[in-house]
């Protein structure tokens, strides 16, 4: 497979990592500025796939497909936040009870088909990979608008409270924010966010498998510690929260070039899973590093500095 091939799959390859950045736009409202680890979001992702691929064998146009993919996915945050608001259970078992309850849902609601097949040649879908070119221009006008959607709301009041939730829970409650509250409703957005992206991927791929979502809170972490290593790196302080989003679905293009590449040198497929935690593992490692030898150059000239004196 010559570097021609690499080239021309490569408007397919950044419309798949774009469909993986709007996930981890998602899995960025509960890791960022929540800090909450949720795990459920591998359920959710599925639950927006066979949504979407069951209304649309329905007959119905892929315009609500998406829509009620959405709002399944804030139905599944919805579970977690109940899990962990009302019931005291610790964000990641909460998230992974979730998980676990969605696979059972995930088949019912695919009529006990693991995997639902949506040919292009059948039905009329938002994206294909068939029409790669097309796709990469519809996921990335989506992308930009999620974006700006997400810039303006969580510059607003309750948007702003969300935030501060994440941040300071302890202050937020001072001063009047319902902690409770806002972690369920930033956990509806999220999942909501997610499942979005989901059945986007279910459409682009033609099928809708239960086990699509399998390892994709992986996939979304990767996304946006590749982003922001990069936005820190190229703007430091500099940078903005529109900057922050954008750079997250960079870092699932970014994340998916990669894989791309593994593949065209021909590594084993088997490793993918290998490959992904040495990507993660090294953008995890650039920054701690960094800061350690800064830190340790910080030092090394104050004791050089009281030395001169």
């Amino acid at each position: 497979m010559g570097i021609e091939t690499l080239i021309a799959g490569m408007p397919g390859t950044v419309a798949q990592g774009i469909i993986y950045g709007i996930m981890a736009l998602g899995i960025y409202i509960t890791f960022k500025l929540l800090n909450f680890a949720d795990l459920s979001v591998d359920g959710s992702f599925a639950t927006g796939g066979a949504v979407a691929a069951m209304v649309i064998i329905s007959g119905h146009s892929w315009v609500l497909a998406l829509l009620l993919a959405f709002v399944a996915g804030a139905l599944a945050g919805f579970i977690t936040g109940v899990l962990h608001t009302v019931f005291g259970i610790p964000d990641i078992l909460a998230g992974i009870l979730t998980q676990l309850a969605l696979y059972s849902i995930n088949l019912r609601i695919a009529k006990n088909q693991p995997n639902t097949p949506i040919s292009v040649d059948k039905y009329n879908l938002a994206v294909s990979l068939r029409y790669k070119n097309d796709a990469l221009i519809t996921v990335l006008v989506i992308a930009v608008i999620i974006i700006a959607v997400m810039y303006w709301y969580f510059g607003t009041e309750m948007g702003s409270a969300i935030r501060a939730t994440g941040t300071n829970p302890a202050m937020a409650k001072a001063q009047g924010i319902s902690v409770n509250v806002m972690k369920a409703f930033g956990l509806v957005i999220s999942n909501a966010i997610v499942a979005f992206a989901g059945a986007l991927f279910a459409q682009f791929n033609g099928n809708a498998d239960v086990n699509m979502g399998r390892g994709a809170i992986v996939i979304g972490l990767a996304s946006i510690i590749i982003g922001d290593v990069l936005c820190q790196a190229l703007f430091k302080k500099k940078s903005n929260f529109a900057l922050s989003l954008a750079f997250v679905v960079m870092g699932g293009i970014l994340y998916y070039i990669f894989i791309a590449i593994v593949l065209w040198l021909k590594m084993p497929a088997n490793d993918m899973k290998l490959f992904t935690a040495i990507i993660v593992a090294i953008f995890l490692a650039v920054p701690y590093l960094k800061n350690k030898a800064n830190s340790s150059f910080s030092k090394a000239a104050k004791r050089g500095g009281k030395a001169n004196a």
